[in-house]
């Protein structure tokens, strides 16, 4: 089975974006990885791994709704931790675009938040358990 390997996200400042990023990736699981001048990684033991990159002057930042990057989810064990990973990212600074609720379009069991950072990068924490038999 393919498993994404790495993610690679571009930023428009490296150090805000290391503090946006850290604490929910950290919250995540993820400990830090190697930096130099123009990136950040966090990995996941020897799964998957998440780099920031510098923005260069040759690309525009990604806007939700564009081409290109629509979000990233995270499943979470519990609405408990949807609703803690929330917190911890808009305690570093990320935008909620949608509080921790139901969604039951998706499932009768979805419950999910959506947060952006500051160059407009969405991520959803999600909870979403399997049927009971």
């Amino acid at each position: 089975m393919a498993l994404v390997d790495h993610l690679g996200i571009t930023v428009d400042d490296l150090e805000r974006g290391r503090g946006q990023f850290h604490p929910v990736l950290s919250a995540l699981g993820y400990v830090s990885g190697g930096e130099d001048d123009h990136s950040i990684s966090w990995n996941n033991g020897e799964e998957t791994e998440i780099i920031l990159y510098t923005w260069d002057e040759e690309s525009a930042p990604h806007r939700h709704g564009r081409i290109g990057w629509q979000h990233i989810a995270f499943a979470m064990d519990s609405r408990a931790d949807v609703d803690r990973l929330h917190t911890v990212a808009t305690d570093a600074g990320w935008t909620a675009v949608r509080e921790p609720k139901e969604y039951p379009r998706y499932s009768d069991r979805y419950y999910a938040s959506f947060v952006e950072d500051a160059d407009g990068i969405r991520i959803e924490f999600m909870y979403n358990p399997p049927r009971e038999s």
